[in-house]
Order: C-alpha cells, then structure tokens, then sequence
C-alpha cells in the first residue's frame, strides 16, 4: 500500500510550504517512521530557498517495516540524520564512513529532496535510523542527530584521550554540545566566546576555564590547548588562537558559515608547529548510537527552545536560529506529540 507524506519545503522566494508526495510500499528494509520531533539546524538555513524538503534532525515512531527488516519493530523510537542512504558495497560504505560513499551519499540537500524531518513521516533502509535510549527525551535525541553527531565525531574519531586539553570556540548550538561532551570524557575544557555573559553558563556545562576574546590581542589560558574545536559560525582569526596551542595540535572547523566563504590561513606557523586542521563532519554511522547512549548515560542534554512542528513554528524558529537567539537548539514537536 502507498505511503502519503507530508513535508515542509523550501522555495526560490524563502517561503515555507506544505507539499504532500506518496510512495510506494515499502521493500525488504525500508521503514517508515512517523515524525515526532525534529531539530533546527543552521544547515537548514542553506536550504529554505531551495524547493526541498527541509529538516535533517528527525525523531520518531516506527509505523511500518519491510519483510526483512530486523533492527527495528513497530512502535520503536528511532532518529536520523543527514545522511539518507548509501551504496552500502564500496570501501567507505563498508568501513561505515557512509557519508563519504564513492558512489554518492545520499545527503540532506543533495538528493531525496522530498524527504525531511520537517513533516509528518519520512522512508529510509534500517540502516540509517537508529534507536533512541529509553532514558532519552525525544526533543532532546533531534538535537543530536546532527549537532551531537558531528562534535562527537571531532572528539572520538580523532584520538582525543581523556588527559587532553580541549578548546571549545563558540558557545552555541553546536558548542554548548561540545563542551558537555569533552568533560563527561574527562577533558580538561576551555571554552572561548566574544560574549563575557556566557561565563557562567560555559562553567556550568563543564567547562573548566573560561576566556572572553572580544576586544584583545592575546589570549590567556591555564594550559596550552591540544585539540581546538570552531563552533562559530564565522571563521574565528587563527593568529589569534595559534599561540595557545600545543605543538602538533589540531584544529576542526565544524560550522558551515553563511555563504560559504574562503578561509584565509597562516599556513608557515601551521607548518612550523606541526598542527592539522581536520574537516570532521561525520564519523562511522556505528558511532551515532554510541553517541546517543553516552548523552543518555551521562546526561548529556541540549538546551532547547520549543516550537510546534507546523508554518507558524517552522517560520518562527527559523527566523529566531537567523537572528541568532535560539539557547541553544531549536526543536519542533508534533502536535500529537
């Protein structure tokens, strides 16, 4: 029997509207998970004058599995993220880094455009849900769909160790995530914000230190930061930051700023020092539910703003993360929910 979606899309003009598509039954491993909260993402910026479905940070209730599926039931909680599908037979697929498939992921805003967490239901293979812990709320496992995924990514793809200091840029939607993180992991924290109010909040998240780089010309730090981690969504000045750091330490850049501009870089003192930048996007898909129950264990929760999962709430939320005063994520939830 068809299946009927109903999604909140993008347009040329920046309009939000509803469009339903139907689908067909599911096969051998498809699911259809009926939505019930998702996350607003600043990725989802890029895409609101694109005639796409939008949303990526998506939670919901299992309503229907194919003949084959084995990992999930009806009636389970599960979540995805960006990534929708993969060939599933080359070397990244079966190394599980599916997000760099050399036959083409299939990528929020790249492909499956009728398909987002902005909607009532969305098909994928099993593969590419995961379940949500029991002890985790659903409006806090949409945030970590895609925010929690990709700092994790940075803090455990990367050897960061328990003993190291870890610098956390931006205390934001993907930076306040970042800093529960690294300390629950044992990491001596540095958080770094142009916003000397946000002190208090840094400390109480986990951070050890706290330094405000608004206004100066050299920062301060209790101890030489060994893996620094940009969650602005602006290229930070690395002249500023390259003195603090330790001998080979690496450097991830995990926003995506507005209008993808080019990032300019002082390669001599990078190349003198030994240090890496590391694009760490997405890690092994295995990782999101080693993830999920690591925030469940340790409570690991994202500060959220409520919307309902409808125009009104779609526009205000995404007008509110635009301006910059969403603390710290945005989630819709859907009225049955």
């Amino acid at each position: 029997m068809a299946i009927t979606i109903s999604t909140y899309r993008g347009s040329a003009s920046g309009e939000i509207s509803r469009k339903s598509t139907s689908r067909p039954d599911l096969s051998n491993f498809e699911v259809f998970v009926k939505t019930t909260h998702s996350g607003v993402c600043g990725t989802d910026l890029h895409y609101t004058k694109s005639e796409m479905a939008l949303g990526h940070e998506g939670v919901g209730i299992v309503a229907a599995i194919g003949p084959k599926v084995s990992t999930l039931k009806v009636g389970d909680r599960a979540g995805w993220g960006f990534v929708k599908g993969s060939c599933g037979k080359c070397t990244e697929c079966m190394g599980g880094n599916v997000y760099y498939c050399l036959n083409g992921a299939d990528l929020y805003g790249k492909s499956s455009l009728d398909q987002g967490s902005f909607g009532d239901g969305i098909v994928l293979e099993e593969n590419f849900f995961f379940k949500i812990p029991d002890t985790m709320a659903s409006q806090d496992a949409a945030p970590l769909m895609c925010g929690g995924w990709t700092v994790w990514n940075a803090l455990q793809g990367h050897g960061i160790k328990s003993s190291d200091s870890v610098g956390v840029v931006g205390i934001g939607g993907l930076g306040h995530l970042a800093i529960q993180f690294a300390s629950k992991m044992g990491c001596m924290v540095t958080a770094f914000s142009a916003t000397a109010s946000k002190e208090r909040e840094a400390l109480s998240l986990g951070a050890d230190h706290f330094v405000v780089t608004a206004g100066v010309k050299e920062l301060v730090v209790p101890r030489t930061i060994d893996h620094l981690l940009i969650e602005t969504n602006t290229h930070p000045d690395l002249n500023l930051f390259l003195p603090i750091l330790s001998a080979r330490a690496t450097i991830y850049p995990q926003q995506i700023p507005s209008g993808f501009p080019d990032w300019t870089i002082p390669f001599m003192t990078l190349l003198d020092k030994g240090h890496r930048i590391v694009f760490a996007t997405a890690g092994p898909a295995s990782q999101v539910s080693v993830m999920l129950d690591f925030a469940a264990r340790h409570e690991v929760k994202p500060i959220v703003e409520m919307f309902p999962l409808n125009d009104e709430g779609i526009e205000t939320s995404i007008g509110r993360l635009r301006s910059g005063k969403v603390r710290y994520r945005a989630v819709l939830a859907a009225q049955s929910s």
